[in-house]
């Protein structure tokens, strides 16, 4: 049955068009009529049914819901209904019945011009998606976990002389040529030092790389410093270091993850 459109009743009583005020006297002879007729059809519909536990006689009370007089509320399509392809019982979807062996839709003789939605079918599955989508992201976890590498043990502060070629490669690397010891401090790089200050200030927390206090007053030395003493870090599984856009993500790795 074809749907009325809603006007304003208020509108209408409050314009002076006739017109209009018959169409809204029209409209509700239509509503009154449409409840009488789904009335009608349920009664025509459960007549033939009776209740499954005590033989009484039932009415509708709701979408798909229907009760007897001893107090049993059930969904009739699914105790009377059979499906029309394999006479197997019903189930229900989000938004339709369904054969139970083929799956294949089957409209419900006990629904009038509502449309089904199956509030618990839809909680259990949102309940399961969100399951499933933690377990995705634990086992994510535990697969990044056991990919590190295993502990590098420094005996010895590294030296990038000491590797033949290594410069060469760092200079390919960052797309400059620039000898080693133009950045190292006169001083000697002390990565302890490093190590202790970018502790201190990321805490159990993380922090952006450029937001990490230099120890020098050369700038750009104590970048250098600063990276190569996280990429110790990182490889010992101190810290974890994520790319972020031109920027680099430190975040302390917490001793549960670190054992």
């Amino acid at each position: 049955m074809e749907k009325v459109s809603c006007v304003d009743p208020e509108l209408l009583l409050a314009s002076s068009n006739p017109l209009l005020q018959e169409f809204y006297q029209v409209q509700t002879r239509i509503t009154h009529f449409k409840e009488r007729v789904k009335e009608f059809y349920f009664w025509v519909i459960l007549s033939q049914h009776e209740c499954p536990e005590c033989g009484g006689d039932l009415r509708m009370v709701g979408q798909s819901q229907c009760v007897c007089v001893c107090g049993n509320l059930f969904d009739p399509t699914l105790v009377f209904q059979r499906s029309p392809c394999c006479e197997s019982s019903l189930v229900r979807k989000t938004f339709h019945y369904a054969c139970s062996q083929c799956y294949q839709t089957v409209s419900s003789k006990f629904l009038f011009d509502e449309r089904l939605f199956d509030v618990a079918y839809f909680r259990g599955m949102m309940r399961e998606s969100r399951a499933q989508a933690k377990r995705k992201k634990e086992a994510l976890k535990r697969f990044l976990v056991e990919s590190r590498s295993k502990h590098l043990l420094l005996l010895e502060e590294p030296c990038l002389v000491s590797i033949p070629g290594l410069t060469d490669a760092l200079n390919d690397f960052v797309g400059s040529r620039v000898e080693v010891s133009e950045f190292v401090p006169r001083s000697g790089f002390r990565m302890n030092d490093y190590r202790t200050h970018i502790l201190s200030v990321i805490g159990f927390g993380s922090r952006l790389f450029s937001d990490i206090s230099p120890l020098i007053e050369d700038y750009r030395r104590d970048r250098i410093a600063r990276f190569i003493t996280l990429v110790f870090m990182c490889q010992s599984r101190e810290v974890a270091l994520t790319q972020y856009g031109n920027d680099i993500l430190v975040e302390r790795i917490s001793d549960e993850t670190h054992f």
